[in-house]
């Protein structure tokens, strides 16, 4: 969910490819040779830090992906994200943005995790930018991909206070706008997921009018989070 600080009509809604290299199985023969089951997220910061990701599978799941994703919408990704944050890790994030390029030279939108605004949870923000999201950043900015300036929606899963944690996240977005990224289901939790209650309780209250109430108190709207940004940062 992005958002803005500055009233107008909300845009249509877009659909990007939400990279995964954490959970379950490679997509693509290539990854699955080296990984027949995706490693965990602490074994993959680890590999990538010391250097020692199989970087060409990795390219290669990275399309399957991404071409996975347009065989079923029908059009290429709007943007690209990682789950866990995965799409920012070293290695990761040249490949990525290698790959986005199309035959126009224009690349796509890329969540940025080098900027984690918001109140509480700061180990948590701090080992988001930390592993990956800063550098991420950079390179973004080096390169003048489209991204968003402040990511916002970090917390513990914990409870049922969501609606107290995005008037908090409202609050820090700054005046260019941020992006929240969420996890809502409506339907039953999947077995064995840690977060599915967090999911039903974001989802409950994002498709209330309170969440429509807090987005009018705060002065924001939803809309586009995508910024284009010079190597000035």
């Amino acid at each position: 969910m992005a958002v803005a600080a500055a009233t107008g009509s909300v845009a249509a809604f877009e659909l990007g490819l939400h990279f995964n290299l954490s959970e379950g199985a490679p997509l693509s023969a290539d990854l699955a040779r080296v990984w027949p089951v995706l490693p965990g997220l602490e074994r993959l910061i680890a590999l990538a830090h010391r250097r020692r990701l199989p970087l060409a599978a990795l390219a290669t799941e990275f399309r399957a992906q991404r071409d996975a994703f347009t065989d079923a919408v029908g059009r290429a990704p709007a943007f690209v994200d990682g789950h866990q944050h995965v799409h920012h890790l070293p290695g990761v994030r040249e490949l990525m943005l290698d790959a986005l390029v199309n035959p126009s030279g224009a690349p796509s939108a890329v969540r940025n995790t080098g900027q984690v605004v918001g109140p509480g949870h700061a180990f948590k923000r701090m080992l988001i930018e930390r592993t990956g999201g800063t550098a991420l950043q950079r390179l973004l900015q080096d390169r003048q991909v489209r991204h968003n300036i402040a990511l916002l929606g970090v917390y513990d899963f914990r409870g049922d206070g969501y609606r107290s944690l995005l008037r908090g996240w409202l609050a820090a977005a700054p005046d260019s706008g941020g992006l929240v990224f969420c996890h809502p289901n409506h339907g039953a939790a999947n077995p064995g997921d840690p977060i599915g209650e967090a999911r039903r309780h974001e989802a409950l209250y994002l498709s209330s009018s309170a969440f429509t109430d807090d987005l009018a108190d705060a002065g924001v709207t939803v809309g586009p989070a995508w910024r284009q940004s010079s190597n000035a940062g």
